[in-house]
């Protein structure tokens, strides 16, 4: 099993890997390349890959940039280049995120962030486990401090983009969706069902943006079980 990160959660992670998305101040890693060159370096020719929110994105463009690597896709929950469509409540997060960036105030960026995608729209962040909310508090702080610095670079986009070719897809599919999470997320898990041929949904309604944090015994049965059930024959 390999984990990997997007290069903004590490103190390696240099410019080049890094671009905007939904304003003038959001920064993410694009990092599918690196999951590319992770996969040669290790000797891993099959896998199944599993990714959240933005990275649930990448593990699509991974699938689709080079298929004969991915045995399964588990989307908790999809983001990133999956979604569709900016709804009201996806882009009330992304003002107020730009907003706080602009007037460089992380506690604002870090507490959008909590709003909107930890607790989601229907919960206040008082509500949350403090467990977890402090974690992504720490998380997402350190991320907009090491990226706070750097460069706008232009990135190298997925053609056709991945929604225009989620057809193409042709391996089991798993889709987790908090019944909390944003409306833009739960268009992208209907979106991905509807487009993936092997593709199922398992809704959590008692969760966000967050369901591996929120509820981890259960992620992980739900988990050892998609992989036993996905795996291939000739796989040990």
């Amino acid at each position: 099993m390999a984990g990997i990160d997007g290069r903004a959660r590490c103190p390696s992670a240099g410019p080049a890997w890094i671009r905007r998305v939904g304003g003038a101040a959001a920064r993410r890693a694009f990092p599918v390349s690196d999951v590319l060159d992770t996969l040669a370096e290790l000797g891993i020719g099959r896998c199944h890959l599993v990714g959240a929110s933005f990275g649930a994105g990448v593990a699509v463009e991974v699938a689709l940039t080079q298929s004969e690597l991915v045995t399964s896709l588990l989307l908790s929950p999809p983001g990133g280049s999956l979604i569709a469509d900016v709804t009201a409540d996806l882009g009330a997060f992304v003002k107020a995120e730009t907003s706080a960036l602009e007037r460089n105030d992380i506690d604002a960026a870090v507490g959008a962030t909590l709003a909107w995608w930890v607790a989601g729209p229907q919960r206040q962040v008082g509500e949350m486990d403090p467990a977890v909310r402090d974690l992504v508090r720490q998380m997402q702080r350190r991320a907009f401090e090491l990226t706070g610095s750097w460069d706008d670079v232009e990135e190298r986009e997925l053609e056709p983009p991945a929604l225009d070719r989620l057809g193409e897809i042709r391996v089991p599919t798993l889709v987790l969706v908090g019944g909390l999470d944003l409306d833009a997320i739960l268009a992208a898990a209907s979106h991905l069902t509807e487009r993936i041929p092997e593709a199922r949904r398992i809704d959590w309604p008692d969760t966000a943006h967050l369901p591996s944090m929120e509820r981890p015994v259960d992620f992980l049965a739900l988990l050892r079980d998609w992989l036993a059930r996905s795996r291939p024959p000739e796989l040990p």
